[in-house]
């Protein structure tokens, strides 16, 4: 498998990740009248995913792609 259809396949997962992340299910969980440093606690929650989801694919986007094929017989 090439580097492309690896890091492909890592985009994908990292879309699905974060249509997890941003669904009613977890955001409701978070979604709490509490404070944490000042902070609402879901405002605190949503940038810090946002900011995984960044970080992610600041990190795939990142890796080097294959080197072609060099031929040295010709």
């Amino acid at each position: 498998m090439t580097r492309d259809k690896i890091n492909g396949r890592r985009m994908v997962g990292i879309f699905l990740l974060g249509m997890l992340l941003f669904n009613f299910p977890l955001l409701h969980l978070f979604n709490r009248p509490v404070l944490f440093l000042g902070m609402p606690f879901l405002y605190l929650y949503l940038f810090t995913a946002w900011s995984l989801i960044i970080f992610l694919i600041w990190i795939f986007s990142r890796s080097k792609p294959d080197k072609p094929f060099q031929n040295h017989g010709e």
